[in-house]
């Protein structure tokens, strides 16, 4: 029953998580309304940095989700000549 509640839970991540702990529910001393909002220059790139990570994990792991999708590319270097196996090549 616990692996059956496991698995439903990772392949529905919309559903989410119910709790009723009352030592789940703590103050955020973070996101008070008391709290400064001051943010360094190296804190916004860092965090610039991480969010643009984690769209190209999320991107990853879409592709890996959906194999079905398939690849498209429109780099021309990609279609190159390959002048060692042509039939005009000399031998």
């Amino acid at each position: 029953a616990a692996l059956k509640k496991s698995a439903v839970a990772y392949m529905h991540p919309e559903v989410g998580v119910c709790s009723e702990d009352a030592t789940l529910f703590g103050r955020n001393y973070f996101e008070r309304a008391s709290a400064p909002d001051v943010e360094s220059m190296e804190e916004a790139e860092e965090k610039a940095k991480i969010l643009a990570e984690a769209a190209a994990l999320k991107h990853l792991a879409r592709d890996y989700m959906h194999p079905e999708v398939g690849v498209k590319t429109t780099d021309p270097t990609l279609f190159g000549r390959n002048y060692f196996n042509r039939y005009s090549a000399p031998e």
